[in-house]
C-alpha cells in the first residue's frame, strides 16, 4: 500500500458505498407503476423479490443492474487508483447495498452486488463463486442456500486458485483479496440470518415457489 494513500483509500470507499446504495430494485418497480417493493413479498429491494411482481424483466434488470454497481465500483477505482482502492470500493458497493443511507439503512441481502464485485475484483474467483451458486441451485434448488455457499468458498478459492493456476504449489491469493472475500462472505450471512434458520427448520421455499424470503 503506498504512503499517503489514505485519503484516497477512503474517497473510493465511500464513493464505492454511495454507488452501491442506489436502490435499482425499487427505482425500477416505482417507475414502471409497480409501487414499493418493500410492501410485497419478502419486502427486500433485491431482483428475487422484484421477481415475485411477474415483471421478469425488471427482475432481470434488477439483477444486472445490482450486480453492475458492484463491478463497476471496482473497475472504476482500479483504473484511477490502483487494486487496494479497488478492492475497498467494491467492499463499500456491498455496504451501500446492504445498508443504504437514502433506505434508513435498510437494504437488499447483497448477493448480486457480492458476486459482481468478486468477478470484478478477481475473476477467476467471481466464475468460481457463480459456478458454485449454479450448481448448489441445480442440485438443492435453495436460491439461499446456494448464495451463502457461494460466498462462503471465495475467500477458498481467493486463496487456492492462484496456487492451482500457476502450478506453484507455494503460490497463494493476495492477501486483501482475502480478506475482502472474506468480509462479504460475513456480512451476506448475516443479512441471510431469517433464511438459514428457516433453511435449518426445513421451512424455506425451493426455486420456483412464490413465498416471502
Amino acid at each position: 500500500m503506498l504512503d499517503g494513500s489514505w485519503p484516497i483509500l477512503g474517497a473510493a470507499l465511500v464513493a464505492g458505498y454511495l454507488l452501491g446504495s442506489i436502490p435499482f430494485g425499487l427505482v425500477l418497480t416505482r417507475l414502471a407503476g409497480l409501487g414499493d417493493i418493500r410492501s410485497i413479498g419478502s419486502g427486500n429491494i433485491g431482483a428475487t423479490n422484484v421477481l415475485r411482481t411477474g415483471r421478469k424483466g425488471l427482475a432481470l434488470a434488477t439483477l444486472l443492474l445490482d450486480s453492475g454497481k458492484g463491478a463497476v465500483a471496482v473497475l472504476v477505482a482500479r483504473q484511477l487508483f490502483g487494486p487496494e482502492a479497488a478492492v475497498l470500493s467494491g467492499f463499500g458497493a456491498l455496504m451501500g447495498h446492504l445498508f443504504p443511507v437514502w433506505l434508513g439503512f435498510k437494504g437488499g441481502k447483497g448477493v448480486a452486488t457480492a458476486l459482481g464485485t468478486l468477478v470484478a475484483i478477481d475473476w477467476h474467483v467471481g466464475l468460481a463463486a457463480c459456478a458454485t451458486w449454479l450448481a448448489v441451485a441445480l442440485v438443492f434448488r435453495f436460491s439461499s442456500l446456494s448464495s451463502l455457499l457461494a460466498v462462503a468458498a471465495a475467500p477458498v478459492y481467493a486463496w487456492y486458485l492462484p496456487r492451482l493456476l500457476s502450478g506453484d504449489a507455494a503460490a497463494s491469493g493476495d492477501p486483501m483479496v482475502v480478506l475482502a472475500t472474506g468480509a462479504i462472505a460475513i456480512f451476506v450471512w448475516a443479512r441471510h440470518h431469517t433464511n438459514i434458520r428457516r433453511l435449518l427448520a426445513g421451512e424455506e421455499p425451493k426455486i420456483g415457489r412464490s413465498k416471502a424470503a
